[in-house]
């Protein structure tokens, strides 16, 4: 009787679950949903490779460097990197002296042990990115009420991952004439085609070609920092990137060896058995 009674609670659960799916099919297929205007302007990611796309992928140190070099001038303005310490920058190849020394360009809020009020000092190496605002009512007042994302994990937070944020540091443009009125970006607002509803609070950051100086003699041209910044995003929010892959193969390698092994077992124990 159990087993009766539970499988009629079943069949009614597949009977409500196709009819909703029938009814819903049916009533897209009739009045299907209108194309909304951020969907007709707003462009998919622009196509930019990096060192570490594919399995093979390695990261490029170099570009590594010059993108830091980009957050530090141009981003840390606004964007924070809250899950990353300065000590990390060894992994881009930074000596400690230079890491150190790196740390100690930023101001770091703490309190005084001795008076224990707030204060400002030096970074040191264990200390993480801080923020450059002093709470969220600070970033909305600075932004037009928008609260810029911190960008530790941004490359992986959002669709497309680090091409949506090249595609986004350069494409800022002048709207089109076809725009609604009611989607152009009002005070404070920049049309961006890449961002999902086309307007956003976060004015061009890269503006003009040698905004930033590399070390390494690179040209500096907007496309290049944007490259670069992207690429040392996507380190932030996967440090781990390269032992991931070689412990991968290394799995793979040893899948592979483990599966012939188990198949010459399989010949070897049943060979003298007969069919």
């Amino acid at each position: 009787m159990v087993r009766v009674i539970g499988f009629l609670v079943g069949l009614g659960f597949v009977v409500v679950l196709g009819y909703s799916l029938i009814v819903g099919a049916s009533a897209y297929l009739s009045d299907p949903p209108e194309e909304t205007v951020e969907h007709e302007f707003h462009h998919h990611p622009k196509q930019v490779s990096f060192a570490s796309d594919g399995p093979f992928g390695r990261f490029d140190r170099a570009q590594l460097q010059r993108g830091y070099r980009v957050y530090e001038e141009v981003c840390a303005v606004c964007h924070s990197l809250r899950y990353v310490a300065f000590r990390n920058l060894q992994a881009l190849e930074f000596s400690e002296a230079e890491v150190d020394a790196l740390a100690a360009q930023w101001q770091i809020p703490d309190i005084n042990p001795e008076t224990g009020e707030a204060e400002m000092r030096e970074g040191i190496a264990s200390d993480y990115f801080p923020s450059p605002y002093a709470n969220d009512a600070a970033a909305r007042a600075a932004n037009n009420n928008a609260i810029p994302p911190d960008l530790s994990l941004i490359a992986k937070a959002r669709h497309d991952g680090a091409a949506y944020v090249y595609s986004l540091l350069t494409g800022y443009e002048d709207p089109p004439a076809e725009l609604p009125e009611a989607n152009r970006p009002g005070p404070g607002l920049y049309y961006n085609p890449y961002f999902p509803n086309l307007n956003l609070a976060m004015m061009p950051p890269l503006t003009a070609d040698g905004q930033v100086t590399y070390d390494d003699g690179t040209e500096a041209t907007v496309e290049q920092m944007a490259k670069d910044v992207s690429a040392f995003l996507i380190w932030t929010a996967e440090p781990k990137l390269e032992a991931r892959k070689s412990t991968g193969w290394a799995v793979l390698i040893f899948l592979a060896f483990a599966t012939v092994l188990a198949f010459l077992a399989k010949r070897n124990v049943w060979r003298d058995q007969k069919h």
